[in-house]
């Protein structure tokens, strides 16, 4: 016998699947359009713990724990999963975040798509080449653009401009 009871519990489990289904999606690429196309066992092989974490499974890391954060040198910082340049020295800038951020991605080197965080949509950043997860990007960042690219330092690797 159907009672109140029993429809209001049976009505809260539908929504609570059709907002965890809506907040796993997103307008994620498929795999299949990055250039490089590896399984997760060759991710895991390839990548730290903490990298295949953040670039794989879309996690983040401790604020402040980035060794990048405080990098303040000439050069290019690149994806920690495959090499790509992502981000420009000349970029970089202390967003007081615990991050590490950028206001200007490199000319073809990152991709976004929408994803959902506590029913917030916000724009995740990812690497174009292999799909990497590095941070997210935000409108409250300075001029000339007014972005915040906030990226997971583990996701990234720098290297210093030659001498």
């Amino acid at each position: 016998m159907l009672n109140r009871r029993m429809l209001l519990i049976g009505c809260s489990g539908v929504g609570l699947v059709a907002g965890l289904r809506w907040l796993s999606s997103g307008d994620v690429e498929a795999a299949a359009t990055f250039e490089i196309q590896k399984t997760e066992a060759e991710w895991r092989r390839e990548l730290t713990k903490p990298q295949f974490e953040v670039l794989r499974l879309h996690r983040t890391e401790i604020p402040g724990s980035s060794p990048l954060l405080h990098e303040k040198r000439a050069g290019v910082f690149e994806c920690a999963g495959c090499d790509q340049p992502l981000f420009s020295s000349a970029t970089k800038y202390n967003s007081r975040t615990g991050w590490p951020s950028f206001w200007q991605p490199l000319p073809n080197a990152i991709g976004t798509s929408t994803d959902h965080f506590m029913l917030l949509a916000r724009t995740e950043v990812h690497c174009r080449r292999c799909g990497g997860h590095l941070g997210h990007v935000f409108e409250d960042g300075p001029p000339p653009t007014g972005l915040r690219y906030c990226i997971n330092g583990v996701a990234l690797k720098f290297v210093p401009a030659a001498a």
